[in-house]
């Protein structure tokens, strides 16, 4: 019984390169519809229609495997598409060429495009508390501080400040008072955090 033993990192790819659907399409797939494998672990839909499609050069990298360099060929292309991610459709057009050649691209048949440009499912985004606690160290050094000078503890909570971009589904609620607690997990190795308050 023969054993294999994979060396390497892995990755969740599945599908093609997008050089290889678009190379193989009539006018390189203008019009068709593809998807990464990567965003189907959302519910929402997620999809790219393929607007203009351009060749650049093929890039050749060398890498280093047992001390020997071996080129690996690395093709890419310029691609402009709709995009839409998670039900939300991109202002303008989104141009992908640095991760065109990772093998996560599928092309869906004609036949599957309707399901994909007729229903849009959003979800709404998730409401959380402005407030966060402050990490118990920082919050012990402004406590020890405030003693010091005899000064009253303060109020200690964090405002959140949220980067909203299109893929952030969290707004903050200004009027909930509410402070989100820091979870912090018990070490997997104790000998380190003994005698600690946060190991009691």
């Amino acid at each position: 019984m023969s054993v294999f033993k994979y060396v390497g990192r892995t990755n969740y790819f599945k599908g093609k390169t997008l050089w290889e659907i678009v190379g193989n399409l009539k006018d390189y797939g203008v019009g068709r519809i593809i998807i990464r494998s990567v965003y189907q672990r959302y519910p929402e839909l997620s999809y790219m229609k393929i607007v203009k499609v351009e060749a650049r050069p093929n890039d050749i990298i060398y890498i280093k495997q047992s001390g020997i360099d071996v080129p690996q060929n690395f093709r890419k292309v310029h691609v402009w598409v709709e995009k839409v991610f998670r039900g939300r459709k991109d202002p303008g057009l989104f141009q992908i060429e640095s991760s065109s050649y990772k093998a996560d691209y599928q092309l869906i048949p004609k036949d599957e495009e309707e399901k994909y440009t007729t229903i849009t499912q959003v979800l709404p985004d998730k409401t959380i508390p402005a407030f966060i606690e402050f990490p118990p160290l920082l919050k012990e050094i402004i406590l020890l501080d405030h003693a010091q000078k005899g000064l009253p503890p303060p109020d200690l909570k964090l405002r959140l400040n949220l980067n909203r971009s299109r893929v952030n589904r969290y707004k903050t609620d200004t009027t909930n008072t509410e402070v989100l607690p820091i979870d912090i997990h018990k070490p997997s190795s104790k000998k380190y955090f003994e005698g600690l308050p946060l190991n009691e």
